[in-house]
Parts: structure tokens; sequence; C-alpha cells
């Protein structure tokens, strides 16, 4: 981490959960989306349950329950138990297909009674770059000079390909499990989850609209296009060739069609130029020069921006021309944008209007696609608290309320946005905002 932290403590929800979902039924919210770590659940990734890391969530999904607020559960972020990646190399093994498998079953017997929207992978095309072809997460596999590391095992020019086609088969085999043991009685949704950014062309070329079309391909359409067709993008067929896998017939039809609604992260929109000619000139090309196309400048805004094409700060209607998009070519699936959030490091901690005006651009947006025919059923802010982020550390605030990690006891206080949001969510007018920032900047 850039601050030299680790998340060891973080936010500790662990001991203070029932703090936080009071503050969360306070506030206004209907759902809660949080993550079930793997390894905390089952140590050693398949056997023997953690008793305390059972209680834990049962504990936290009926006290959310027991407030009227709706757990939305993710089953895996960033976090494989460490003992299947040095047992079998992870995410880059077929054998990880039954592993998470057995672990989804677990959390459905477990807590399906009470948890109906299930969302697999988060951002799992993040992963295949950040994991495997940059390095930036665990397993930190890449190879030169495509690693922002230095690179001691990996090829970032087939790994990541081949760690989305197992997550993609993975997922696959958990929707199914779920259909045919637990819906008729648990009567849950399942969602595989993917960060998505809209792209504009930089120009009115011809390059760099056609640019343009494969980072869409690229980003989304490797994703997405398994789960409606059955296949990947023609595009990416052409340009990666025989490094991306290949499904078999039985494949691809176990895939496509294999969820109840999509899960989107969004937090920004780029412009894009081709760079056809200087990509196709390389001797090797990872997943990001296979896109053959460069981005623009960026003032970083995302969880982990390091690693997403950079991107430009606040165009809220890139959600809603994303959700338009996935009206137009998928078929308007059911779609829940599971993240949308501003970071704003350590400036304005309190006094956070820029996050005000940022949620309130991309809510309008998100209402906008609902009225022109989007299938969106929810809309969730990352982040609810301050969080311990994957790249940034405490480095880089993102949640409404603030928590104070120098305190021991992670003390919560409502930022200006947290007013707003609940303000928003309770339909009230906000005639006290200038009051409620003088108590805010008070309590600092």
């Amino acid at each position: 981490m850039p601050d030299k932290s680790t998340g060891d403590i973080a936010s500790d929800q662990y001991h203070k959960y029932k703090e936080d979902v009071k503050l969360m039924s306070d506030t206004g919210l209907e759902a809660y989306k949080f993550s079930i770590s793997w390894s905390r659940l089952i140590p050693n990734g398949r056997g023997e349950i953690n008793p305390k890391g059972l209680d834990y969530y049962n504990n936290l999904i009926n006290q959310l329950i027991e407030k009227g607020i709706q757990p939305h559960v993710m089953l895996y972020h960033q976090d494989l138990p460490q003992v299947l990646e040095d047992e079998y190399n992870g995410w880059l093994s077929p054998r990880i297909v039954d592993d998470f498998t057995a672990y989804a079953d677990v959390c459905f017997r477990e807590f399906g009674d009470r948890v109906y929207h299930w969302t697999t992978i988060a951002e799992v095309n993040v992963m295949a770059k950040a994991s495997f072809d940059l390095g930036y997460f665990p397993p930190q596999r890449c190879s030169n000079p495509f690693g922002v590391i230095n690179c001691t095992s990996g090829n970032s020019s087939t790994e990541p390909y081949i760690a989305i086609h197992n997550a993609l088969l993975a997922h696959a085999s958990i929707f199914h499990l779920y259909k045919t043991k637990y819906r008729a009685f648990q009567r849950g949704w399942i969602a595989l989850n993917v960060y998505t950014a809209w792209y504009t062309p930089f120009s009115d070329s011809k390059a760099d609209i056609q640019a343009t079309k494969r980072v869409i391909d690229f980003e989304l359409g490797w994703i997405v296009d398994p789960l409606v067709f059955g296949d990947y993008p023609k595009t990416m067929k052409k340009i990666v060739g025989s490094r991306l896998p290949v499904f078999t017939k039985s494949q691809s039809e176990y895939v496509k069609g294999s969820f109840d609604f999509i899960g989107l992260n969004h937090y920004s929109s780029s412009f894009v130029a081709d760079n056809s000619v200087e990509a196709l000139a390389m001797p090797v090309r990872d997943c990001i020069s296979d896109m053959m196309a460069t981005f623009t400048a960026s003032n970083n805004i995302t969880p982990s921006d390091q690693y997403i094409p950079t991107s430009i700060p606040y165009r809220p209607d890139g959600l809603s021309k994303m959700l338009e998009y996935f009206k137009q070519k998928y078929k308007n699936p059911p779609i829940y944008v599971q993240e949308n959030g501003c970071g704003l490091g350590l400036e304005d901690t309190m006094n956070d209007t820029y996050r005000i005006d940022f949620l309130n651009g991309y809510i309008r947006s998100t209402l906008e696609a609902i009225r022109n025919g989007a299938n969106v059923r929810g809309y969730f802010v990352w982040s609810f608290m301050d969080v311990f982020e994957l790249m940034g550390g405490y480095q880089s605030r993102f949640g409404l309320y603030f928590v104070d990690f120098d305190d021991k006891d992670r003390k919560r206080i409502s930022k200006l946005s947290a007013y707003w949001y609940s303000n928003f969510l309770k339909r009230k007018n906000i005639k006290e905002l200038q009051e409620v920032q003088n108590v805010a900047l008070d309590l600092i």
C-alpha cells in the first residue's frame, strides 16, 4: 500500500456490525451489499468451516433482516485462499471450478434462507488484468515488459484470458448449482459483476471509432458476451487468436444464460484513440495492448484507478449511456449498479460537496436510463463508510461516513454526503444542509 497500511482491522465491522446496521437503518438504506470472505469462512479453501466466520456472517445477516435491510452478497472479492493458489495456481487451473462451487454451496446452504441476491465474482475483468497481466493484485503474476512490479512468474500475454475462462465456467457452475438445488425453495437470484466505463472516440476518425468499439468488446464483451450469446466477441477471437481459450459446444450452452441479473461497477468515462499501428508492431502483446488503443489522461477517482484505463472525472452521462448499451445489445437484462462513488483522498474529508455533486449526477443518470426503459433494479453507493481500499489503503476515502482509523474504536462520523444521501432516500428537502455541514465540521 502507498501508506504501508494493512486491512487487518480496517473499519472493524466484525466487532461493530450492530452499530453499523443501526447506522444503515438510520440513514434509510433498503439494501446493503457486502462480501463474504472465502478465506474467513473456509480457511483451507475446502473442507472445514471456521465457526467464528460462520457466526459473524449469520449475525450480520440477521441484524440486517431485523432492520428491514436486504442483504446482497458478493461471494468473491479478490481473496482466494492461499492454499489453493499454492496447490494449483488458483484461477489459472480448471480445478478452481469445483472448489469455488463447493464454497458457494456452503454459502447457499448456510445463508440462502435469508439472502436472495448473490453475485459470484467482483469485477472479474479487472481481476484478470490486475492479477495476471500488470501484477497489481495477488497473486501478482505478470511478465516483462507489461508488469508494474518486478515480475517473478506469469505470462501477461496468455494468463488473463485463461483466468477469465475459468472464472466464467466457475460462475456458470454456481448458477446451475443454485438453479437445480436451491432456487425452488430459496427463490434467489445469481449474478456476475463487471467493471464498466463508458468509452467515447477521441476524434471523429474511423480509426478512433473502431478503436472504441474494440475497447468495449475487450472490457465488457469479454465477460458479458459469453453470458448472453455463449461465446467471446468476434473482435477478440480475431485479435487474440490461439491465446484465447475456446468454449466447447457444451460449455457454450452451459455459460449462455447463466445469470439472473448483471452487476455493474461504474465510476467514470474515457476517451479512446487508436493505437493499432504501434500495437501490431509489438513482438508480444498483453490483454491491454490487444485492444490497440490509448486512453486520455486522468484524475483518478476509482478505488483501484491505477490499473483501469485512465478516466475523465465526473461524467454521469456515461452511466446512462452504458445502461442504454446493455438494453440495446444484451436484450435489456436486469441490472444492479453495485458500485458508484467518488474517492477524495484526504482532502475535504467531511465537507465533501464534490461527492454530493458526483452522486447527484450519477443517480440522475441512472433515473434517466430507467425512464428510457433500462431494466435497472437497484443502485449502491461505494461506499457506506471509509474502508481499506485495495490499492489506496486509507489514503483514498470513498465513504459517506468518516472512519477514524487512528482511533482504536474506529468511530464513525457523518460526512456532509451522508446527510445528503439520507435525505435523498427519505425524500426530504435539504434546507438545513449548511447547518448540518457546520455540525459535521465541528466533529473533526
